[in-house]
């Protein structure tokens, strides 16, 4: 029958073509040219034998479909539904889009298929193969040590190469400790590194945990490293899934910004309108907010971020303000803490210029190594002409002078001018580190050979410092870091130990009392040399503290991750006059002691340098 019906078509069209052909055009070519080839009549396929209806009561015949006839609906029960929890018209218009998501259930719990979760067995960025510590290291300590050390730590450390210990530590792929959730141990971790200024780091370690996993230290965490990078739209994944509750003015605004990047614009301004409306003293954070969510692509309302009346800055408004491009008031840019100096070097948005406020800062705490301060100065090398003003374009000059000049007293003359005369800021040492690992050693440069040698080691450099072994004067302070540093590990006497003691001119021989207990913990001088010098110095090395007992047994346990965890916490503080000799000795000696002799080494060297 089918077939019939499509031939009976095929009949249909083919007369609706002659009715159109007579009324067309004659043609004017020969005649014969515009006739085609009549085509094969097909030969029609045989009918198909009738069949009867089949009888309900028998088995259906094998390739026939039977349509069950249809019954009658069921009753629906309704006395059991409260239809006063049903919200009116007015009331759903009024509602925000979070509370719309939360009532008909359109927040997903996951945004990844439960075949392609991750495990939480192993969280970090940093395999053993890629320097990180063993997976291991912390699976069978107790909860309670790790979860002590890493909770107290509040604020940055002193060290830049405790900081790049503690750091790649923290990154690395970690089972948790016995008896603590992995979860829990990530977010720990996340936040000691946000509390470092690691946003960078804190950050891609929360992406290593599904959203779905997460909880609320996890939370926090992902958003203060989030706000951190000015990586506002990172944090929506966390925002928009089911089973994350938050609160506060910044949650919301979160709520809407996210909500207009999934395509619901209208109804996130709608929400961000209400904030505003409810808010007097952060309403520069929802017009922000209000920016950034119109960049969505869907907003038509201009928004006027005005400063006036705003003299302090909070992580939120510098995020936003960074990722939409908005400039900070002089009087507040002046006055930013280190926390917001050290985000901007982070923050790729920034023009170069103005990382360059935090980059010193950066490096000199170790977030910034000496071949990333160099990119960014070539950054600005290479766009000298459009930036005016500020010592960046200048800095920038001298520094490629420091590198490429054919005179080694230019290159001296450079790297001194990038230092900025007098005592050197740390973060200017370690942005000419590799300049001054290619001058030769001379007896020309012996002045200033002390912060040379110290410049290389801020990149660990110890090899080309060590060519300088027979510049320095035995006692000198360029002289003390490379017997802190070599690798060999040479014995100091008594007598060298006394020439540094007696040329040191720092307050309260402080660089003698760091000399002194570096020695001992790398044992590098004998027990009476380290007797005397701590009378004479007065210090105690050995005086037990529920710090020194805890970081002695992870050292004796041959535990590398503890010990650097308990280093990190022996080492926080924003000043190297915090900085006690007999922390220095359980921390250089506990390193050396677990096979982390390499960061001992720079550590006792760095503290020699810049006590």
């Amino acid at each position: 029958m089918t077939r019939g019906f499509l031939l009976a078509g095929a009949a249909l069209a083919l007369s609706s073509t002659v009715v159109l052909a007579q009324r067309s055009p004659e043609s004017i070519l020969p005649r014969g040219m515009d006739t085609p080839a009549p085509s094969p009549s097909p030969t029609p396929a045989p009918a198909p034998a009738p069949t009867s209806s089949p009888n309900p009561a028998e088995p259906a015949q094998s390739g026939e479909v039977v349509q069950p006839l249809p019954r009658a609906a069921r009753p629906v029960d309704t006395s059991d539904v409260d239809l006063s929890d049903i919200p009116s018209v007015a009331e759903l218009e009024a509602m925000t889009t979070e509370e719309l998501d939360d009532l008909f259930g359109l927040k997903p719990r996951f945004d990844i298929p439960p075949a392609a979760r991750r495990s939480t067995s192993e969280i970090g960025v940093i395999g053993p193969g890629e320097g990180g510590l063993p997976t291991a290291s912390l699976a069978r300590q107790p909860a309670s040590i790790v979860q002590a050390a890493l909770g107290a730590m509040e604020g940055p450390l002193i060290s830049r190469w405790g900081h790049i210990l503690l750091r790649r530590t923290l990154a690395s792929r970690l089972n948790a400790p016995d008896g603590m959730d992995p979860v829990q141990f990530a977010a720990l971790r996340a936040s000691t590194l946000n509390t470092m200024g690691e946003h960078v780091a804190a950050r891609a370690l929360v992406q290593d945990v599904d959203t779905a996993d997460y909880n609320g230290s996890l939370v926090n965490a992902a958003l203060g490293a989030y706000l951190g990078t000015a990586d506002i739209v990172g944090a929506c994944p966390v925002v928009r899934l089911d089973g994350v509750e938050g609160e506060g003015l910044q949650w919301s605004m979160l709520e809407g910004i996210c909500s207009s990047y999934a395509g619901e614009a209208t109804s996130a301004q709608n929400d961000l309108r209400r904030l505003l409306n409810q808010t007097e003293e952060d309403r520069i954070d929802v017009l922000l907010a209000q920016r950034f969510a119109g960049a969505a692509g869907q907003g038509r309302r201009a928004v006027t971020i005005e400063w006036d009346g705003i003299d302090e800055m909070n992580p939120w408004r510098f995020a936003l303000a960074n990722a939409l491009g908005e400039p900070i008031p002089e009087n507040i840019a002046e006055t930013l803490d280190p926390y917001y100096l050290k985000s901007s070097a982070l923050i790729p948005a920034l023009p170069p210029i103005q990382r360059l406020n935090g980059a010193d800062v950066a490096a000199a705490s170790g977030i910034l190594s000496a071949k990333a301060m160099v990119d960014l100065y070539s950054q600005i090398y290479a766009n000298r002409g459009a930036e005016t003003g500020g010592v960046g374009p200048v800095l920038a000059g001298r520094l490629r002078d420091a590198y490429v000049d054919p005179a080694p007293a230019e290159r001296l003359a450079a790297i001194t001018d990038v230092w900025g005369g007098g005592q050197a800021d740390y973060g200017r040492l370690v942005l000419t580190a590799y300049a001054a690992a290619r001058l030769t050693p001379s007896d020309e440069f012996a002045e200033d050979a002390d912060q040379l040698i110290a410049s290389m080691l801020t990149a660990g450099l110890e090899r080309d410092a060590l060519r300088w072994s027979e510049i320095v004067e035995e006692g000198s302070l360029g002289w003390a870091q490379l017997a802190l540093a070599d690798p060999e590990g040479a014995q100091v006497s008594d007598g060298a130990i006394d020439s540094f003691f007696d040329s040191d001119d720092s307050s309260s021989k402080r660089k003698s009392r760091m000399f002194v207990a570096g020695l001992a913990g790398l044992g590098r001088t004998d027990t009476g040399n380290i007797s005397e010098y701590s009378d004479r110095l007065g210090v105690d090395l050995s005086a037990p503290t529920a710090w020194t007992v805890m970081i002695d047994k992870a050292a004796e346990a041959d535990n590398a991750a503890l010990v650097a965890i308990l280093a990190g916490l022996g080492m926080q503080g924003t000043s190297w006059e915090q900085m006690t000799s007999r922390h220095l000795f359980h921390i250089v000696s506990a390193l050396n002691r677990v096979g982390l002799e390499a960061e001992a080494r720079m550590i006792a060297a760095e503290a020699v340098a810049r006590a």
